[in-house]
């Protein structure tokens, strides 16, 4: 097997396991779908639906917010696998609205340190329209390996008036 099938094969397995991890939380409630990785960018989509909109019938800009965030929150995952990382800064900014149809958000790094790493992310309707963009800076956290917990640890222990903690 060459080196590039091998890349192709350990980037689906990750892919497949972000998915797999993703169900059941934010992501998997607001309805986006991981749609492609290529090259140093990754495409995020949702399809538009009530819940979605505001209430003069637009999309809400949380929503937007939400997609870019994530789109780049998964770029930076699959950058740094080895650790965990987390929004620190988000900047948004919307162009046109819309209230139908389907959201195509498209992230990529733009900037990487140790500690940190910086984001840029669009929201377009499949049209190619733009609807909004924003930048995100993320903290790159080391991942610490829980230490094993005994029976009473997981109980806890009673305050002085009989509650767990």
């Amino acid at each position: 097997m060459n080196p590039e099938t091998t890349d192709s094969l350990n980037l689906n397995l990750k892919l497949k396991q972000l998915e797999n991890a993703a169900k059941h939380t934010f992501w998997d409630f607001i309805g986006c779908e991981l749609i492609e990785l290529k090259g140093d960018q990754v495409v995020v989509a949702f399809d538009i639906l009530p819940h979605h909109l505001n209430l003069i019938g637009i999309v809400h800009g949380g929503m937007h917010a939400s997609a870019i965030d994530s789109a780049m929150g998964i770029l930076i995952m699959l950058a740094r696998p080895e650790a965990n990382v987390v929004t620190v800064n988000l900047n948004m900014n919307y162009v046109a609205s819309t209230g139908e149809g389907r959201v195509i958000v498209t992230a990529e790094i733009i900037h990487s340190s140790r500690k940190l790493i910086t984001a840029q992310a669009y929201a377009r309707k499949e049209n190619g329209d733009l609807l909004a963009f924003g930048t995100g800076t993320f903290r790159v956290l080391e991942r610490h390996v829980p230490e094993a917990q005994t029976e009473s640890d997981k109980r806890g222990t009673m305050d002085e008036r009989g509650t767990r903690t």
